[in-house]
């Protein structure tokens, strides 16, 4: 097994911009799509509810698509796609969000569990805490090579994760999203919370032609000029 963990902190106080916890944390759920994701082919929610405290629980079904090293043994994997369980607690209240992901299938091979929080942190910073284990059962003298390889690739697309929040943030702080909070109903009704969660309804609108997951995220974002 394989143990990563890494904290950073959202902070451009310096570039003046103010990334609080609620932009964050809403910027984090509306990373899919961006440019820097091109393996996600697909995110969907598929089920939410709220509990008595507030807190909003979501689950989310994403499948993503992955290169297999040259030296893993030929037609072991009938395709390089793997589907996603992500499951995740919003808490407005307390200012934190929980969210947890692992592999579905391929799991012998290799399985990897994912948990990440967001914390508000002091002057209005953000705090994200990411950790990762993986497993491999696979055997044949290639278990610890397959964990290696999963733990340089999960550092990896982790700063591509970041790079595509980043983006998302940029996006939102120009877009018609930024008065949006998550601190409260008196600031963010929790009915907001989940139409920005809700990618079918936003990332796809219906009645939009076919002009790219990107293009339309980006036709959501800006509002069409006079």
């Amino acid at each position: 097994m394989k143990f990563f963990s890494q904290s950073f902190l959202y902070d451009l106080a310096h570039a003046g911009h103010s990334d609080p916890w609620p932009i964050v944390s809403l910027a984090y759920f509306l990373r899919y799509p961006n440019p820097y994701a091109a393996h996600v082919i697909s995110c969907d929610v598929i089920s939410r509810h709220q509990m008595p405290s507030g807190t909003l629980v979501t689950t989310r079904l994403i499948l993503k698509r992955g290169n297999l090293p040259r030296w893993f043994p030929q037609n072991m994997v009938s395709r390089a796609e793997s589907w996603i369980i992500e499951e995740s607690e919003v808490d407005p209240f307390g200012k934190v969000v929980h969210c947890r992901t692992r592999n579905l299938d391929h799991v012998k091979i290799m399985r990897v569990e994912e948990s990440v929080e967001f914390r508000q942190a002091p002057e209005g910073k953000t705090l994200q805490h990411t950790e990762a284990r993986i497993f491999s059962g696979f055997g044949w003298g290639l278990t610890k090579k397959i964990e290696n390889h999963g733990l340089t690739r999960f550092k990896a697309n982790l700063q591509r994760s970041r790079e595509g929040v980043s983006l998302i943030l940029s996006l939102i702080r120009q877009s018609r999203l930024q008065p949006m909070t998550l601190g409260g109903e008196s600031e963010f009704p929790m009915r907001h919370l989940e139409d920005a969660l809700d990618s079918d309804t936003k990332i796809h609108p219906p009645s939009q032609p076919s002009i790219g997951a990107w293009g339309r995220l980006k036709s959501w974002f800006y509002s069409p000029r006079s």
